[in-house]
């Protein structure tokens, strides 16, 4: 059965995420997000890596025997993220500086490689870059939220850095709690990121049985509002 792209992109989005319902990438995740710039930087390369790699995959998904396809879709992942990490280290060196190994460590991603095994070598261009994209977006999201929320509570502050992506132009568009704040070190430090990430993925179960529990519910009237008509 055929999906669309709203369903690819609400799947990649929300439902199949792959950082909180995969659990995939938690490395860089994990080590990177102590503050929303960082998670952001990082995140926009994966997007770049994953939707990239996902259409070349889909387009020669004919021609790469089932044998040695691992292989070469691991090329295909080292080449993107390559040019990433050049690019990042030629424009934007202080940011490249701090994400360090994390950047090269992005062929290794698991949500990557899985999705170009599981979508992208099945389906055609459009769909796997729509997948892709979508994916991305959902990993980007979950770092940049699980970056500023330690960052909020660590340092007091939200985008303090993110001159070191868009300019010095960008050095005071940041939040504050202000001066007085002493901040959470936990927020920041390793076991912060896991208590942040849990707490995102119950929030997030907690929003899917609502829901699940509206839809029924709706359900349940209409069945009995055809049942009285009837």
């Amino acid at each position: 059965m055929n999906e669309s792209y709203q369903d690819i992109i609400h799947n990649g989005l929300w439902h199949n995420n792959q950082a909180l319902v995969a659990l995939l990438g938690l490395c860089p995740l994990l080590a990177v997000t102590n503050t929303a710039v960082n998670g952001l930087g990082l995140g926009l390369a994966t997007v770049v890596v994953i939707t990239a790699s996902n259409g070349t995959v889909s387009f020669i998904r004919h021609w790469v025997r089932p044998e040695i396809r691992l292989p070469v879709f691991v090329l295909i992942i080292a080449s993107f993220v390559t040019a990433v990490e050049l690019t990042m280290n030629a424009w934007f060196p202080e940011m490249y500086n701090i994400l360090g190994i994390f950047i090269p460590l992005i062929v290794t991603n698991c949500s990557i490689i899985g999705r170009a095994e599981a979508y992208a070598s099945k389906h055609a261009v459009l769909p796997a870059i729509t997948d892709g994209f979508s994916m991305g977006i959902g990993f980007l999201l979950v770092l940049v939220t699980l970056g500023g929320f330690r960052e909020l509570l660590g340092q007091g502050t939200l985008f303090a850095d993110l001159h070191l992506m868009f300019g010095e132009q960008a050095k005071d568009l940041f939040f504050s709690l202000g001066d007085d704040y002493q901040g959470l070190l936990l927020a920041i430090l390793p076991p912060g990121a896991f208590i942040g990430l849990g707490l995102l993925i119950a929030l997030k179960n907690i929003i899917d049985q609502k829901v699940s529990t509206r839809e029924a519910a709706k359900n349940l009237t209409s069945e009995k509002n055809e049942a009285i008509t009837i």
